[in-house]
């Protein structure tokens, strides 16, 4: 197979002088009995091993992993390799996840139809596992390609490409000759059938997108599509602007969340990393970032051995000290000159709310330049459901269940951004991957910030919010429209007071009580979003009538948007 290379070393410059290479190879030279042959003994003692054996050359063993083991997982060969030192040092090369292949999951893949494109780049934003990418060519350049291809591939693929008033038009008008062509392509080996770019589309009311019957020639002709799209040539600088924040994933620096990680079909979390990785590698490049992830889903999916979705450097750390393990390694670089370096700490609301809650007060509180991104989906999705502190008033988790006695969780929300707030001098954010601008800029600023940082986003979790695997961009926006979870920015920078530092802008109806729906001419409240989810569903009885533990949980998320009110000085200004 091919021994494509996705590792990326920042460190370069700190390097060791160059040590042997220790490859699987038979002649290996200093390997030795810490090679686990089948049938030998389980124990290795350090007694009269070589030095030279705790020596790692990153590029050789890089090479040797992606055809020995990656190749052995593909072939389904896995349980023939035996144990060696790179397994012993927990080491998986940077960006494997690429050569990983999920086109034998879903009975179902997207079909582009590109006369109904407008190149708004919402389906490539959105999409979870980076199977569904777009590039902007010039015509001369697509034309050129395109007579290098089979004949019988060419009219289908020059099909792909759409004449967009974005890309094209505008540019034409402004100078002719300038405009470039659209296209959108779907890697089969990584998608997973969710739909939620199909849905995106079509809530915006494009409908460029349709979800179709995967036939004997779908996945080898979606292939050798995906393949002609890859070599062509960068989408030209000129196309991707600054002001637009969703054209950053047209910029192949963008995308160093590669895809392949084991995350459910249609994941909100997926989805969220994908994002704040486009974000801060446009931003800062890919050399300059460094991340810690506290155990959870968030690490579980991202490091399945042997893929690796992440093509920058990454290391997992216990579920309770993320972010004192971030403080460490923040510690060393500063000392190393890396003061210029991001360092960013992720986990979910089980990590940052309950069990690593004292560690992230701790990191927040020393002014330490981390930043730290919550993935909230309100529950303990790694470990089968549990409550967890973030939990929904009334939600049914399996540590809260709906009976007779208790009807699901009978506390309060704890609201991690509310207090991050009330730490001194810390950028705080809460969003969602679906307010694709106030995400963006979210962690744009959170990466310029010259101090600590917290971005929470809510993400959807399909099995234990009771959702579709379309669903979670239009689950994400419901909870900001029914004040379940509002967009908030809280910046320092802007003032002495809270009403300077914190802006409510992107939640509807901002200085209301609820967003009233425009089509039912009714407010939308958290007890029209709870009736979307099915952890919620034993809170309405057969005439769709909410509990009364749901009637407290809306008078809950009420009170939580009026104290935001008052604390961004708009619900004064909605009394005058």
């Amino acid at each position: 197979m091919s021994t494509l290379s996705p590792l990326f070393l920042i460190d370069e410059e700190f390097a060791a002088p160059p040590p042997k290479i220790h490859s699987r190879a038979g002649d290996a030279e200093g390997l030795g009995v810490l090679i686990k042959e089948a049938g030998a003994s389980k124990e290795t003692h350090a007694v009269g091993i070589e030095n030279t054996i705790f020596e790692i050359d990153l590029e050789g063993y890089v090479e040797d992993f992606n055809e020995r083991v990656i190749g052995a997982y593909n072939a389904g060969a896995d349980d023939d390799l035996p144990a060696d030192i790179g397994v012993a040092r927990s080491l998986v090369p940077a960006g494997t996840g690429v050569l990983r292949d999920f086109s034998y999951i879903a009975p179902q893949i997207p079909e582009y139809d590109q006369a109904k494109c407008v190149g708004c780049m919402t389906c490539v934003t959105e999409c979870p596992d980076t199977a569904i990418l777009g590039k902007v060519v010039m015509p001369d350049v697509l034309e050129l390609a395109l007579a290098e291809t089979p004949e019988d591939e060419r009219a289908w693929l020059s099909q792909q490409w759409a004449i967009t008033t974005k890309f094209y038009n505008v540019p034409e008008k402004k100078e002719p000759g300038s405009g470039g062509k659209f296209g959108i392509f779907i890697d089969p080996t990584k998608c997973k059938g969710c739909a939620e770019c199909v849905q995106v589309c079509a809530d915006l009311g494009y409908n460029a997108l349709r979800m179709i019957e995967k036939e004997e020639d779908t996945i080898p002709k979606y292939r050798h599509a995906f393949d002609f799209f890859r070599k062509l040539p960068p989408t030209p600088d000129r196309f991707i602007s600054d002001r637009v924040l969703v054209d950053m994933m047209l910029a192949d620096r963008s995308l160093l969340y590669v895809g392949g990680a084991g995350s459910c079909a249609g994941c909100g979390e997926a989805t969220a990393l994908r994002m704040w990785m486009a974000a801060t590698a446009f931003a800062v490049g890919r050399e300059n970032i460094g991340i810690v992830n506290s155990t959870g889903c968030s690490t579980v999916y991202a490091s399945t051995y042997p893929y690796n979705p992440w093509a920058v450097s990454w290391t997992n750390s216990l579920f309770e000290n993320g972010p004192t393990d971030a403080m460490g390694v923040r510690a060393r670089w500063d000392q190393m000159g890396w003061e210029d370096k991001k360092l960013w700490v992720i986990g979910g609301d089980g990590a940052m709310l309950d069990i690593g809650f004292a560690s992230l007060s701790r990191m927040l509180a020393s002014g330490m330049n981390i930043k730290v991104l919550v993935l909230d989906t309100q529950v303990y999705s790694n470990t089968g459901g549990q409550s967890s502190t973030g939990t929904f008033q009334g939600q049914g988790t399996k540590m809260s269940p709906f009976g007779k006695a208790e009807m699901g969780k009978s506390e309060a929300r704890k609201e991690i951004a509310n207090i991050a707030m009330m730490h001194p001098n810390v950028y705080v954010a809460q969003t969602t991957a679906a307010h694709m601008n106030h995400f963006y800029r979210a962690v744009l600023e959170a990466n310029a910030y010259p101090g600590p940082a917290l971005v929470s986003v809510y993400t959807t979790c399909q099995p234990e919010h009771g959702v579709g695997d379309h669903e979670a961009s239009q689950r994400a926006r419901a909870a900001v429209d029914s004040r379940a979870f509002p967009l908030l920015i809280y910046d320092p920078r802007k003032g002495d007071t809270f009403r300077e530092r914190l802006d409510l802008k992107g939640n509807p109806a901002v200085q209301e009580d609820w967003y009233v729906n425009p089509k039912t001419k009714e407010p939308f409240t958290f007890i029209d979003f709870a009736r979307g989810e099915g952890r919620f569903a034993k809170h309405f009885d057969a005439a769709g009538n909410p509990s009364p533990m749901l009637l407290a949980a809306k008078a809950e998320r009420l009170a939580n948007w009026r104290l935001l009110q008052d604390l961004a000085g708009v619900r004064e200004a909605a009394k005058k």
